[in-house]
């Protein structure tokens, strides 16, 4: 009798360790990804594009017209003081309100995106609003500039995989960025610089508004500073690649 309860006891060890190495398995392949929240990651999760893996020391600026054109061509003009070209994701009914502005970014060599036309939050509303939103922003652009754009950003930031593939189906790039002056807030020229200067990498798309208040002034600054230190500015179409690459799980392009 002491015999078969020995091998029950060892069966049933070893029966214990097969499970607990399967339920590990499983884990493992259904969370390739476990984020800082401490939530599961979806592994086909459809994503923008927030950074590109470089060692070239090569960034982008980009801008989201907002509610107003008050710094619109203060910045324009530090842009070509310094010989540098953004990338300015631009709302239709933004472009509609400051068709000059809109020209003129286009006619000094900066790269134009859509924004959507009204700024919703593209993640409440259906996918034929996401088409029209896309679509009639894209018109009055093109009426403007001559050409339809081919970068799309999300208002406020706010994405699902429903709004990523709509956006993807139109023929656009969904950009986001990794890099957040959050200038709107304007707590301060020197708090948004260093935002800036602190997390900047090569590969970063960093973002400001048109209207922030500090935000002129902080472009010369921060322009100086990443050119001094051999970053190189392109625009965001000139930046991120093309094909033959995947995003990990921060929305960062690699390379194949």
């Amino acid at each position: 009798m002491m015999h078969v309860i020995f091998i029950q006891k060892n069966l049933l060890k070893r029966m214990a360790v097969v499970c607990v190495l399967l339920l590990v398995g499983i884990v493992a392949a259904v969370a390739v990804d476990y984020n800082d929240k401490g939530a599961f990651m979806n592994i086909n999760k459809k994503m923008p594009i927030y950074s590109v893996d470089t060692k070239e020391k090569k960034v982008a600026i980009s801008f989201d017209t907002s509610w107003g054109a008050d710094n619109t061509l203060k910045i324009l003009d530090v842009l070509d003081k310094y010989n540098v070209k953004a990338t300015f994701f631009i709302i239709g009914r933004w472009a509609q309100d400051y068709p000059e502005e809109t020209k003129e970014i286009a006619k000094r060599g900066n790269e134009i995106g859509n924004h959507s036309d009204k700024h919703p939050i593209m993640t409440k509303i259906s996918k034929e609003q996401i088409l029209n939103e896309i679509s009639s922003c894209d018109a009055k652009l093109a009426t403007l500039t001559g050409s339809k754009p081919m970068l799309f950003r999300c208002p406020e930031g706010e994405y699902n995989d429903l709004v990523v593939q709509t956006v993807e189906e139109t023929n656009h790039t969904c950009i986001q960025w990794n890099v957040d002056s959050i200038d709107w807030k304007e707590q301060g020229a020197d708090i948004e610089y260093n935002r800036i200067i602190n997390k900047v990498k090569p590969g970063s798309i960093l973002l400001f508004h048109n209207n922030a208040k500090y935000t002129p002034e902080n472009l010369s600054k921060i322009i100086e500073k990443l050119k001094s230190e051999g970053y190189e500015f392109v625009k965001v179409s000139d930046l991120i690649y093309k094909d033959n690459f995947y995003l990990d799980n921060e929305g960062k392009q690699i390379r194949k």
